[in-house]
């Protein structure tokens, strides 16, 4: 593989192609078509080539451009092998060579984090990094009272490299709407966008480990480690074994799967009620499954805060959807917004629209596949469907529009996951507004 980019002309350079190299194949495109191919064939062939060059940028450049990669990467489960394919391998590629910061820079950044006497709060501390990531890497440790610790260290620099990296990407939010069809792309990608520069803020992503770790001390079904001590760029916390998620998404058991699928499901819905939290990177590498079969959740960088729990107004729609009631569904969402003023669609097509959503819920089992969710994202794109048409015109008010994301991007991982489980039950039981008077 080629070295990755470091230097921002390098790095702008390879982003700035993005768009010119589309153009480029929609004017090829046009003329193909004029040519006498047909349209269907000419587009999947754009899409093919656009997915191809968008994920190989994303996959082989550090910092910004590969945390995009990486919260992307759930949405692969939407798309076609044969797109996602060179993706998953630049971005596996990527994790598995990406350069550790040498001893002496290890050292220097705990001594600015935790004052030149750091070493006499661990028993041990291993230069060598545990794992690496886009914006910071973790060594093991043992801390001074012989607990096994998690270092977390941000790269210098990450910061800069990670506001202009994703400034830049902002610019390439038309190329996705050609790789993951029937989603609005600009909205999501400002809406990550935000969510990945809160990742730089250790000390507020400490907190929110805090919180998670209080609201499940002692469950038996989630483990949270506790931060033993944090600074602006570092967090020591509780080292955590298990088998992560991204090994059982590529070759866990039936039984890790189901589990797995479980236990995210569950943390999804009742989090924030419990918490007032929502875990919002919803991505295999940040849950591992425990040898007595318990979740543990090891990044809570970014978050949504939902103080009063779930809006209830997802559990009153899902309701009224799954018993049919198609005129209170168009009443429920035009009061909180989701339908503009002056716009009546039509309540049996709009609810063609919804209830594929909520069939997993029709069901006392339910198994996940990417076959289901390409099938849920190849409806969405088809804009010749009324239902499509319908779709269109509806709005997805801000406050609404970071739960959307991570409640799709967990279906994806439930879908990565191939998991088969009692979800109906799970989710009647946790989803805010469900049990609320119609």
């Amino acid at each position: 593989m080629a070295d990755i980019p470091r230097s921002a002309l390098s790095r702008t350079a390879r982003l700035a192609s993005l768009p010119l190299s589309a153009a480029g194949r929609a004017t090829l495109g046009l003329g193909q078509r004029l040519a006498g191919r047909d349209r269907e064939s000419v587009n999947s062939e754009l899409q093919r080539r656009t997915a191809e060059q968008l994920f190989e940028v994303l996959g082989t450049l550090k910092g910004g451009a590969m945390k995009f990669g990486q919260a992307l990467s759930i949405y692969e489960a939407a798309i076609p092998d044969e797109y996602a394919a060179p993706y998953r391998e630049a971005l596996t590629k990527l994790q598995n060579a990406a350069p550790a910061m040498p001893p002496a820079t290890v050292h220097k950044i705990m001594a600015h984090q935790f004052g030149t006497g750091w070493r006499s709060r661990f028993a041990e501390f291993d230069d060598d990094a545990a794992a690496a990531a886009s914006i910071g890497q973790v060594h093991r440790g043992i801390w001074h009272d012989g607990r096994p610790v998690a270092v977390k260290l941000q790269y210098p620099g990450a910061d800069a490299a990670l506001k202009s990296d994703m400034d830049q990407l902002f610019r390439v939010a038309p190329l996705l709407g050609m790789v993951i069809p029937g989603t609005e792309m600009k909205p999501l990608v400002a809406e990550l966008r935000e969510r990945i520069l809160e990742e730089l803020d250790y000390a507020r992503e400490a907190d929110n480990q805090r919180a998670f770790a209080a609201g499940y001390a002692g469950d038996e079904k989630y483990l949270v480690p506790r931060v033993v001590a944090s600074a602006p760029k570092a967090i020591i916390s509780e080292w955590v074994d298990g088998t992560s998620l991204n090994r059982i998404v590529a070759g866990g058991t039936r039984e890790q799967r189901d589990r797995a699928g479980s236990l995210l499901t569950e943390l999804h819905f009742a989090a924030p009620a419990r918490v007032g939290l929502l875990h919002a990177d919803p991505h295999p590498g940040n849950y591992l499954l425990t040898d007595d079969g318990r979740l543990a959740v090891i990044d809570f960088g970014s978050v949504a805060r939902l103080p009063d729990g779930a809006p209830p107004i997802i559990g009153k729609v899902t309701r009224l959807a799954l018993e049919g009631h198609a005129d209170l569904v168009v009443e429920a969402l035009r009061g909180e917004g989701f339908i503009p003023p002056g716009y009546h669609p039509d309540p049996e097509l709009l609810m063609d629209y919804v209830v594929p959503f909520v069939e997993p819920l029709r069901h006392e089992t339910f198994h996940f596949t990417r076959t289901w969710m390409q099938a849920q994202f190849a409806r969405m794109s088809d804009f010749s469907s009324e239902e499509s048409r319908v779709a269109r015109h509806l709005n997805l008010p801000p406050s609404y529009l970071l739960i959307h994301r991570v409640t799709l991007g967990s279906v994806a991982v439930m879908c990565q996951l191939d998991t088969n489980a009692p979800f109906r039950d799970i989710v009647i039981e946790h989803l805010a507004g469900f049990h609320d008077p119609l």
